[in-house]
């Protein structure tokens, strides 16, 4: 585009289009990994690499104490796992339903759409003054005022790259550049969302409430993230190649240190370990099969169903 090879409007628009597929396998291929401390053996490489999530909107300070100190750690326990959404999509039976929840499998997926362009926007901001509140930026061995800066400089740098820029040099009107823009953020968010909540928030996966076992883990750590987690897709290398390697969510939760080239091949021993001693191993044969799950998951919790299921089951358990 900056070039000026491509000057037609739905070539850019493509073009914006793709690069929302390009920012979506950055965070799940490179990203993710190097915030993992997992990308390579040099912390510092891994520090460096981890920064490349300035280049979707986010601040990776952030990103690692929502997903690996209270994601990792409180998977699907209500309360703790922030992935588990803010109350406007009950992800979660253990979440108060609400009335407009029965609509959720309706607006769940514009929400989705603005995922990264809200993180981009508010997101770093709310949350930096949460983690304040709750003491966790000592966890990134950092002060306040120094991500409150990092994050408000790394925005607008963000913007003047992504948004002005393209203005500026684009023989197109500028709502063209905005809606290109709006467009790789519809796609990698939409993109990003599904992937990692087919991972958690599907029919067969666990929930858990933080208020039970007096806010303790009901299970060991490797059972709790087998009973709450989910692969898919074991059979497209392809796929799994441009993800990133998080169809393999199972192994990734037990082992986020390794890098997930190597999740294909721990994933046999994982199954059988699991099934030797009886513990949930679940995975779906296709991406479109955890798309299903997930998205009927929404439905149930949406409309209250999911509840009189489980009362069925409970009540159909204690008969036998």
């Amino acid at each position: 585009m900056l070039t000026g090879y491509i000057t037609n409007v739905w070539g850019i628009l493509a073009l914006w289009g793709l690069m929302g597929f390009g920012m979506s396998g950055v965070g799940l291929a490179v990203m993710h990994d190097a915030n993992h401390g997992a990308y390579s053996k040099n912390k510092k490489t891994n520090e460096w690499v981890g920064r490349i999530l300035y280049l979707v909107g986010g601040y990776p300070a952030n990103w690692r104490i929502q997903h690996n100190v209270l994601h990792h750690t409180y998977t699907n326990i209500s309360g703790h796992d922030e992935d588990l959404g803010n109350g406007f999509i009950r992800m979660s039976p253990n979440q108060k339903r609400m009335g407009f929840h029965k609509f959720q499998i309706i607006y769940v997926p514009m929400l989705y759409v603005i995922m990264t362009l809200y993180w981009f926007v508010s997101k770093d901001f709310q949350q930096i003054f949460r983690y304040k509140k709750k003491n966790l930026l000592k966890t990134q061995q950092l002060t306040f005022s120094t991500s409150l800066i990092k994050i408000a400089l790394s925005k607008v740098i963000y913007a003047l790259v992504f948004i002005v820029l393209p203005i500026a040099v684009l023989p197109l009107p500028w709502s063209v550049t905005m809606w290109g823009f709006l467009l790789m953020h519809a796609v990698c968010g939409l993109s990003l969302a599904l992937i990692f909540q087919c991972a958690h928030v599907i029919e067969e996966t666990s929930f858990f409430d933080a208020e039970e076992n007096g806010g303790s883990m009901e299970n060991n750590f490797a059972i709790h993230q087998l009973k709450s987690t989910a692969n898919f897709a074991h059979g497209s290398r392809a796929f799994s190649w441009f993800i990133g390697g998080l169809n393999y969510q199972i192994e990734h939760h037990l082992f986020p240190n390794i890098c997930h080239v190597h999740y294909r091949q721990i994933s046999g021993i994982v199954k059988e370990t699991a099934e030797e001693y009886g513990i949930p191993y679940v995975a779906h044969k296709t991406f479109a099969g955890a798309l299903r799950s997930h998205f009927g998951m929404l439905y149930s919790l949406g409309n209250g169903s999911y509840e009189k299921k489980m009362e069925k089951e409970q009540r159909q358990l204690v008969a036998s």
